[in-house]
């Protein structure tokens, strides 16, 4: 099985993660940001359109695909995948691509209001303000009002801590 946990920058996604992974018991966190690190790696360059995102380019989503099933293959047990997804083709294209091969998904999003979102970006003290993480707002805002929300679970996260938020995930996947 995966859990994945969807949500904009600032949500929660890999603090949340790692603690889910412990409420789960043979679980394990695979953060499919390093399969886009690794298309980002090559060089020169994949060609495509000139982005700063790595989802846009279309070998990251089956590869998302094809390493989570692989590693279950070899493992068992839970996957929990802290990734924004708000293309909602993309979302399609991985989610298709894992019932595929008969994975069950549980999919939650981690939601807050703009403001505390926008709040938690510029006072992270791991990462720093960014202008990166910043510009995703708007874009999940759209995702959630036209088609996220209905695709999830939503977690709403504003007045959450991390724990309580990681508790509430692992109640529903056990239920």
């Amino acid at each position: 099985m995966i859990v994945w946990l969807n949500g904009t920058h600032g949500a929660g996604k890999t603090t949340t993660s790692a603690l889910v992974q412990q409420l789960i018991p043979d679980s394990r966190v695979f953060d499919a940001e390093k399969v886009g690190e690794t298309l980002m790696d090559i060089t020169p360059g994949l060609p495509g359109p000139g982005t700063d995102n790595f989802q846009h380019w279309p070998p990251w989503r089956p590869l998302v695909v094809e390493t989570a099933r692989r590693v279950l293959d070899y493992t068992g047990g839970t996957l929990v995948m802290p990734m924004t997804v708000l293309v909602e083709q993309y979302w399609r294209e991985i989610s298709t691509g894992l019932a595929q091969h008969a994975i069950p998904v549980r999919h939650f999003v981690l939601h807050a209001d703009q403001d505390t979102l926008r709040g938690r970006i510029e006072e992270d003290t791991v990462l720093g303000p960014s202008p990166f993480r910043l510009k995703y707002l708007e874009p999940y805002a759209e995702a959630a009002r036209t088609w996220l929300h209905g695709e999830a679970e939503v977690v709403d996260t504003t007045h959450l801590t991390p724990a309580q938020a990681a508790l509430q995930i692992a109640e529903a996947v056990k239920s």
